[in-house]
């Protein structure tokens, strides 16, 4: 008989906001066809030669590529262009679940400033330390990835 382990379901949501010096077009356009320039090398999880890359449409794909490695990220529900976009992923005991997840990016403008919105919605096996972990990665993503990126000059 197979061993088995009982786990504690329970939900959390994590939320984040990013200014940045860049239209909404531009930061739309980072967020979807200019991966590669922001993606932080810290999170290629299949490494440092992977290409990120995000479909978006209605059932399309975040996932990761390394020669016949994939990974996928978040899969597709909503798109409003320049608006916001709506993910699940699936994160396996490997990564620290079994646990769902719905991110949502939603952009706004202000002038010459664009804010970046992430709402992070998990269930299932989720802790404290997955949570805080989540905020943490995510902001280092869009901070020094994305918003350093545009600010920067290189998108």
């Amino acid at each position: 008989m197979p061993d088995k382990q009982m786990i504690d379901i329970r939900g959390a949501q994590c939320e984040l906001s990013v200014t940045i010096e860049a239209s909404r077009q531009r930061v739309w356009r980072a967020l979807n066809d200019q991966l590669s320039s922001w993606w932080l090398p810290v999170f290629h999880m299949l490494g440092p030669d992977s290409i990120v890359t995000l479909e978006p449409w209605a059932g399309g794909r975040l996932y990761e590529k390394c020669g016949n490695d994939e990974l996928l990220w978040y899969t597709v529900l909503a798109v409003t262009p320049e608006k916001s976009l709506s993910m699940v992923g699936y994160c396996t005991p490997d990564f620290g679940g079994p646990m769902t997840t719905m991110l949502v990016a939603k952009l706004s403008s202000s002038g010459e400033f664009t804010t970046l919105s992430i709402t992070d919605a998990m269930y299932d096996h989720v802790t404290d330390a997955q949570v805080e972990s989540l905020k943490a990665g995510w902001t280092l993503l869009f901070t020094d990835g994305l918003k350093a990126s545009l600010e920067g000059g290189t998108n």
